[in-house]
Formats: C-alpha cells, structure tokens, sequence
C-alpha cells in the first residue's frame, strides 16, 4: 500500500508545482540584480567610436537602458513605442548595441528612428551578460544612485509603459 501512496504523492507534487508555473508571466523572471547597482562598464559608443560611456557617467538621473540589435525581429515590434518615449522626453533612454555589426546598427537606427540619447557598442556581448540577458529586447529602469530598480524582458508594451514603468519612473524621480 505504501509503494503505490509514495508515486502517487509524487506525481500529485509535480502535477502542483507545474500548474503554479504555467500560472506565471515569464515576461517577469526576478531578476537578482535588482536592488543592486548595475554593473559597471566601458564602451565605445555606436555613432562615435572616439567616445565612451559609462553607468557612472549617468549618475544622478533616473534613466532606461534598452538592450537591442539590428538582427531582432521583437525589437523592431518594440521600437515605435520607445521613439514615442523618447520624443515625449519623460526619461532618457540608452541604448545597449547587443552582439550587433556596428554599421548594422546604425542603419538600423538610421531606417527605424533614433530613441536614444547614444548607444553603446557591446559587440562580443559581455555587458549583456554581466546585465542578465537573456535575449533582446530586455529594458531596464536604472535610479538616480545607479541601482537597477525593474527589468522588463522582451518587448515592451503601451501596457507595460503606463502600468509600471512611468510610475516606477515618477516615484523615483520624486523620491
């Protein structure tokens, strides 16, 4: 009696944990780096080769780091939404050239619309993966402290922007 309760139990244990997780969003995977600083790096920017950026240059803003490429079908499905961000100026948005040719990208921005304030060129890809990325598009929301405060992975929606993002980025600005 008890060799048949035990397969049972646990096959009524995975048949739990399985439903739980078909209930979950995996557009919200936790992401450990949040409430830690973003880390840091230095890279060349897209459009000017002679120049660089840094998290720390940007300390003391609220600001969204967009992970991107040229190659990305999903980015493209994103983008009119960041250029509209961008042009309503609410917060600076930065972009993160992601395991792209560098001319690639800009002929991409150059057809599509420029959101960014600049991009960086991360062409091997280690400063995605230093971010956590799993994929492109991912977009994160960086405090004034360059604490990573939310991460959004995939596209970002009208949805997602109105819902957490412009609040979570009116609360830090505020606080």
């Amino acid at each position: 009696m008890k060799r048949t309760f035990i397969p049972l139990a646990v096959f009524v244990v995975l048949v739990v944990f399985l439903w739980v997780g078909l209930t979950l969003n995996p557009r919200e995977v936790p992401s450990p780096l949040i409430g830690k600083p973003a880390p840091a790096f230095k890279l060349v920017q897209l459009h000017e080769t002679n120049q660089v950026i840094a998290p720390e240059h940007l300390r003391g803003k609220v600001w969204l780091l967009n992970v991107w490429a040229s190659w990305c079908a999903t980015c493209l499905q994103e983008h009119p939404l960041l250029v509209e961000l961008a042009r309503q100026n609410i917060v600076p948005i930065y972009g993160l050239n992601y395991k792209d040719q560098r001319e690639a990208g800009m002929a991409w921005l150059r057809q599509h619309g420029n959101p960014y304030i600049l991009s960086a060129h991360d062409l091997d890809g280690r400063v995605g993966i230093d971010y956590g990325v799993y994929g492109v598009p991912e977009t994160f929301v960086i405090d004034k402290a360059g604490i990573i405060r939310h991460k959004v992975i995939g596209a970002i929606t009208l949805e997602i922007v109105e819902g957490k993002l412009l609040p979570l980025i009116k609360e830090l600005n505020n606080g």
